[in-house]
């Protein structure tokens, strides 16, 4: 028998994202050949571990955040894969979240509740959070309103208490009520902590989402945090494929890989609508709380009595849409989230989100998302 390949991981395990990266490269392990891994404690941005300059391996999947990394990276002998945005080998394949996806979902989240402001609180230090910014601010002008852009003063450390006042001073200045997005979990939570030293209601007066979806600092947070979930696991997962490829003798150039993140973790920290009409308040609630019931548009007069034709304009003048298309919208986002998080058939993942049959499921999908689901569920797992 062939001894298996020895790997190396330069992924830290301090945070959710690089845990998700490091489920993703076991599952591929465990669908093909075993590997030898190692895996050494480390945080992210230190300098090369002394080991690396002497090891004797078969391949390594890095997240090259530092110069040092990069130039022993640059000495080693083996193929290399990059998981980290910062870029700083650009011949190395590289995966990264889909940035531009992420952003969009976040803005879009924070449009659906009606939101006339809109703010991006970031982190300059680190691309992906540049180009989430960009990609945010883009989708926020495209639909026409303006988003304040929070850029850290210069010195304070990250977890540092003067770093939640500086965030402190920047939401005080803030029209209300406005919709944030935080680069990550973590700076959505010194957010919630910078309102709620200053007495701004939490989601009345700002709306926070984050990203990862990192479950115990979501939950810890207060409110509870709502998060872009990226799809980690399949990252990490087709890292290791390409890796494994290239063990075998593949030659791969600096290819770019983007991977779409998998859809919102709603929580108490966004689950607001700062809509001025109280009918389609009330309606917006109705759909969200029960399109996946079977509900129709009768259902939702008979819930919010009003002349369907006055509800219909009102909700396309406010919302972009009608009472139908929100339907069908919550119901699709549902079904997204079970093709990527579930291996539930089609006919049970129809039950579930609310559509008569599959048929109907299967039409709606692709008009819609553009590809049938099957594709979609393809494209978006490993």
């Amino acid at each position: 028998m062939k001894p298996p390949v020895k790997v190396a991981l330069l992924i830290e395990t301090s945070n959710a994202y690089a845990r998700g990266l490091l489920r993703g490269i076991v599952s591929y392990i465990r669908e093909h050949r075993p590997w030898s891994l190692y895996l050494s404690e480390h945080t992210r941005g230190d300098r090369p571990p002394p080991w690396l300059a002497h090891w004797k391996g078969s391949g390594i999947i890095a997240r090259i955040e530092n110069s040092a990394i990069a130039a022993a990276l640059r000495q080693v002998s083996v193929p290399v894969v990059d998981v980290s945005a910062a870029r700083l080998i650009p011949s190395l394949p590289w995966f990264e979240t889909d940035d531009g996806a992420i952003a969009h979902l976040a803005a879009d989240h924070l449009l659906e509740r009606g939101f006339k402001y809109f703010a991006y609180a970031g982190d300059d230090r680190f691309n992906w959070s540049n180009w989430r910014c960009e990609h945010f601010q883009n989708s926020i002008r495209a639909a026409g309103h303006e988003c304040f852009i929070y850029h850290p003063t210069q010195g304070l450390a990250l977890d540092d208490q003067e770093q939640v006042d500086d965030l402190a001073r920047w939401i005080k200045e803030l029209p209300q009520p406005a919709g944030v997005m935080a680069c990550y979990d973590f700076r959505g939570q010194q957010v919630l902590d910078a309102s709620r030293r200053i007495g701004v209601a939490v989601p009345d007066e700002v709306a926070v989402i984050g990203v990862d979806n990192d479950d115990l600092l979501c939950e810890l947070s207060e409110p509870p945090l709502s998060s872009v979930i990226p799809n980690t696991h399949r990252t990490g997962y087709e890292a290791a494929k390409l890796l494994d490829e290239m063990m075998a003798g593949r030659t791969v150039k600096g290819e770019t890989h983007l991977i779409p993140p998998i859809g919102i973790a709603t929580r108490q920290s966004t689950d607001v609508l700062a809509i001025d009409d109280r009918n389609v308040a009330r309606a917006v609630h109705f759909i969200r709380q029960h399109a996946c019931d079977g509900i129709k548009v009768k259902d939702v007069l008979r819930a919010v009595p009003h002349s369907r034709t006055l509800l219909e304009s009102h909700f396309k003048k406010l919302l972009g849409r009608t009472p139908h298309e929100e339907i069908l919208r919550v119901r699709l986002n549902r079904v997204k989230q079970l093709l990527v998080q579930t291996d539930l058939p089609l006919e049970q993942i129809a039950e579930r989100a609310g559509f008569p049959h599959v048929e109907y499921l299967s039409v709606a999908f692709r008009r819609e998302i553009g590809v049938p689901p099957s594709q979609f569920r393809a494209r978006n797992r490993p």
